[in-house]
């Protein structure tokens, strides 16, 4: 496994800038798990090869940080796995709800993306909401576009730029 690198925040707090793939996920439809595959190709100012949310927007591909699904579990939803929450990268280590929108990560040797958003409004409550009466993607999921494409897979590392 990689070792994460910190630097430290404004508010003196270290931040994890190195981290992993621990899963990748896609749906062919919109408002449904997603389903955990090895690689994928990004495609530049269109987001995963095969997926849904894909196209010309600013939430081309969503990001949720394995640590993050770890909390949901610990509420008693131990059968979580990555993708549940509809997050295309799963990642590990690295500190992916202290990112900031325009902050550009890369994955791989040549994949980058741009956050363009941090959370998201949550219209219709999830079947996870309304069985613990939380989610944590409203608040730690964050969203990306692609700006240069390339194939990525499970344990590729991801870094900050």
């Amino acid at each position: 496994m990689q070792q994460s690198s910190t630097h430290v925040t404004e508010n003196d707090s270290p931040l994890k800038t190195t981290g992993i793939i621990k899963a990748i996920s896609i749906s062919k439809r919109k408002g449904i798990p997603k389903s955990n595959i090895e690689s994928v190709r990004l495609i530049e100012n269109f987001g995963l090869e095969g997926d849904a949310h894909g196209g010309n927007w600013h939430r081309q591909v969503s990001l949720l940080a394995m640590e993050s699904i770890d909390k949901m579990r610990s509420t008693g939803l131990i059968k979580l796995r990555p993708g549940a929450f509809a997050e295309n990268i799963t990642t590990e280590t690295i500190d992916i709800p202290l990112l900031k929108v325009g902050t550009v990560i890369q994955i791989g040797d040549m994949a980058k993306l741009e956050i363009t958003q941090i959370g998201k409004e949550c219209h219709s409550k999830c079947a996870i909401y309304n069985t613990v009466g939380d989610c944590v993607m409203p608040r730690e999921g964050i969203f990306a576009k692609v700006t240069k494409g390339g194939l990525i897979k499970i344990d590729d590392e991801i870094k900050i730029l």
